[in-house]
């Protein structure tokens, strides 16, 4: 069965952006690079809240004709993977989607899920998507939690975790650190498990 995996970049003081919406905070080095490129060679399928696809689509299909990204090896083959690979956008909001390979999901959420876990295929990611992710998490859809612990606290923001109803227990299956400070931490999600 696929896994729905997390993926997040977070302050120390569990925050997704700054008070302003910033995210200027986020380490991302050629390290922390690789670490979510090892990641997304694992996943066929993208899920995505709707400002989160919207400010992607805004800047990845413009890489391939930009003088500076299109020169950056990573940014040219992230271009290239998101491009063919399978995007879900969740939004109760937008009409339509337009991207290459993008759906659009309006309601339903845990019935789409449960049949995309049973199709074939690799697993499936959220990259950020906070709001989503905090829905994903208060129904009990998300498998395993990547979370980029970034060294710095911000004050404020949007917090990852929000109005969680019901405990979720997690077991730790790896830590990384990186050189920047970074920790890298996955958690699997304990269903049922003593």
């Amino acid at each position: 069965m696929r896994k729905i995996i997390l993926l997040m970049h977070v302050s120390l003081d569990g925050f997704v952006t700054g008070p302003n919406g910033e995210m200027d905070w986020i380490i991302y080095t050629k390290e922390e690079q690789n670490y979510v490129t090892d990641l997304l060679d694992t996943v066929d399928t993208v899920l995505f809240g709707r400002v989160t696809y919207q400010m992607m689509e805004s800047f990845w299909p413009t890489v391939p004709a930009h003088p500076v990204w299109s020169k950056s090896k990573y940014h040219a083959e992230h271009a290239g993977w998101i491009e063919k690979t399978e995007k879900i956008v969740f939004s109760k909001t937008l009409e339509k989607v337009e991207w290459n390979n993008s759906r659009l999901v309006k309601e339903h959420i845990a019935e789409e899920i449960a049949k995309m876990k049973q199709q074939l295929g690799k697993n499936i990611v959220m990259i950020a998507s906070p709001g989503l992710a905090q829905t994903f998490m208060q129904l009990g859809l998300i498998d395993e939690y990547r979370i980029n612990v970034n060294p710095i606290v911000v004050g404020g923001g949007k917090p990852l975790f929000k109005d969680i109803k019901d405990r979720i227990d997690l077991k730790l299956v790896e830590t990384k650190t990186f050189s920047s400070g970074v920790v890298g931490l996955i958690y699997g999600v304990r269903r049922g498990e003593v």
